[in-house]
């Protein structure tokens, strides 16, 4: 009888003891709606492929257990499955451990911040708190508890399509050329000698003339003939003398511009003339290239006469006591320069692009890369691009040409061959490293593709635009809306969007002329954001139309999540 008293009494102290145990762990799951949350942001958002929460978790006085510890654990559920943010771990003021600690008496606020990969499938999820509570051997799963909605997904809008960059040809339609003699004359003498009418250049200038005037590529644009004479004689004398060098020389090419039959010369805008009485210059120039010892000396001397009386004196003084100056440079500056002008006229369009398709080997790297603008197909212009590589296999043109013209077929991976290939030819080209950038980028490689830019700039305003996709994918926003700058593309609207620069987005959406569906779309998430129920119905229903997936894409996303119950929304989206 004794026995069985002790053993009631033994089991009744070890209910208390469960009891007891159990009470606080019950307790606390009770009064768990007492815990307030604050999320932020309200709504879930996705930045930079990842979904980032804080919760300011304020727990009330005398409610944490001194003997429990509870490990609290954010989960956000969507439809096919679930996620959860790293768990945090909380204890008791008598619980030994290096967790945070929540005073009973006073309670404790406390901040939490987590962050998960982003999924497509959370763009319609919950955001809950789960806990587990246990002390001792015991433990309780406390009762979900939702504390906010997800996911804005408006950053995953970013179209990842990297602008490429042509390396551009050089081809001019019109070349300008020209050729030009000297007419040398004798000391204070204008008159034209024979010896000089059939020197070697002036002879050539009249084969030059006959030349050009039969052949139908070239146009004469003008003559010009420049008289001088040395530097020095007395200032009126040489400008008597140089004057009637002009004359006498302008009478000479004239002469044999008639026999070339060029009527040309008769006008007075196509014939243009030059006297220079003081060849200062020439003389300078001269000096400079002779081998006359102490020349530096010299021009230093001459050049302190600023006086061209005084500069002349003393020139003809440095010509009687250097025989070098009288003969090497003084003879070369009296003379008249004949200069021709022609305009080389090259293949017209039409001409390259039947060449382009029929003959290229006809066609030089220049032409060849211009006639590729003039066809319309890729096929085609992909073709001019390979017969590019194989006429002139050193020139980086022809393989980074092609390797665009892939890129934008989405053949990525031939396009990146022939990109490489260029940059071997032309290592450290920007236009090469930004089109390398861009295959790192569609391939998600986008640190790899930020470098590649960061190596391009000052190529083109492509590749800003390409560092401000960049920016987006690492949610850099305000630098993104920098890189896009000017840019009406819809990513640059995304951008603003994404600072809250409302007006400015819809401003470059309008000025926007692709009409592509996502203008639309991105005007109606203006629209939501403005509460501007009529901007959002009226290009969401113009998105759609232009691409019937973007339904799917209204009808979950939580920018439209104060319109999904309209019936103006549903009629759209279902």
């Amino acid at each position: 009888m004794k026995r069985s008293k002790v053993i009631s009494l033994a089991s009744l102290l070890l209910s208390v003891v469960v009891l007891s145990s159990c009470a606080g762990l019950s307790k606390m799951k009770k009064e768990a709606s007492n815990i307030k949350y604050q999320v932020t942001p309200e709504v879930l958002e996705a930045h930079a492929d990842m979904v980032d929460v804080k919760i300011t978790v304020n727990i009330p006085a005398k409610y944490f257990n001194k003997n429990v510890v509870l490990v609290a654990t954010p989960v956000l559920k969507f439809e096919s499955g679930e996620k959860a943010f790293p768990s945090k771990t909380l204890q008791g003021e008598k619980v030994q451990g290096n967790n945070t600690v929540v005073p009973y008496e006073t309670g404790k606020t406390i901040t939490y911040t987590g962050k998960i990969p982003y999924e497509q499938a959370m763009r319609i999820s919950d955001l809950e708190v789960r806990m587990v509570g246990s002390k001792g051997d015991k433990s309780q799963e406390f009762e979900p508890y939702k504390v906010a909605d997800g996911v804005i997904a408006t950053a995953t809008l970013v179209q990842n399509a990297p602008r490429n960059i042509v390396g551009k040809d050089a081809f001019q339609r019109v070349i300008a050329e020209s050729k030009d003699a000297d007419l040398h004359y004798l000391i204070n003498s204008s008159q034209v000698r024979w010896s000089e009418m059939n020197a070697e250049d002036i002879a050539a200038l009249k084969v030059y003339l006959d030349a050009a005037k039969k052949d139908e590529k070239k146009e004469y644009k003008g003559v010009e003939v420049s008289a001088y004479a040395s530097p020095d004689g007395k200032q009126d004398f040489n400008e008597k003398l140089a004057n009637n060098r002009e004359g006498s020389s302008s009478k000479f090419i004239k002469k044999e511009m008639k026999k070339a039959k060029m009527d040309e010369y008769t006008s007075d805008d196509f014939f243009k003339s030059n006297v220079t009485p003081e060849d200062w210059a020439g003389f300078q120039e001269l000096m400079k290239a002779s081998n006359i010892q102490d020349k530096e000396l010299i021009l230093r001397v001459l050049s302190m006469y600023s006086d061209p009386e005084v500069r002349e004196k003393e020139i003809r003084n440095i010509s009687a006591a250097f025989d070098e100056v009288k003969k090497e440079v003084l003879p070369k500056l009296r003379r008249a320069k004949f200069v021709v002008n022609v305009d080389l006229i090259g293949k017209t369009d039409a001409e390259l692009k039947s060449l382009v398709m029929s003959n290229p080997s006809e066609l030089n790297a220049e032409e060849l890369l211009y006639a590729a603008t003039l066809v319309e197909s890729a096929d085609d212009k992909l073709a001019v691009y390979e017969t590019a590589k194989k006429q002139f296999p050193k020139d980086w043109r022809g393989y980074n040409d092609a390797g665009m013209i892939l890129f934008g077929m989405d053949k990525v991976s031939e396009a990146k061959t022939n990109f490489d290939k260029a940059d071997q030819l032309s290592a450290n080209n920007p236009v090469v490293k930004n089109n390398l950038g861009a295959v790192e980028l569609v391939n998600g490689n986008v640190s790899e593709a930020e470098v590649l830019f960061g190596a391009a700039t000052g190529a083109g305003n492509e590749v800003n635009y390409n560092l401000g996709i960049v920016a987006v994918k690492k949610a850099q926003y305000d630098t993104a809306v920098k890189q896009f700058g000017e840019c009406t593309a819809a990513n640059a609207a995304l951008a603003n969007i994404l600072v809250g620069k409302y007006n400015v987005a819809l401003d470059k959406l309008n000025a926007n002329t692709s009409d592509d569906a996502i203008v639309y779309y991105l005007k109606a998430v203006v629209g939501a954001r403005t509460d501007n129920n009529n901007l959002v119905f009226t290009n969401l229903e113009t998105a759609i139309a232009k691409d019937a997936s973007l339904k799917a894409t209204a009808k979950t996303d939580m920018e439209f999540a104060k319109v999904f119950e309209d019936a103006k929304f549903k009629a759209i989206v279902e």
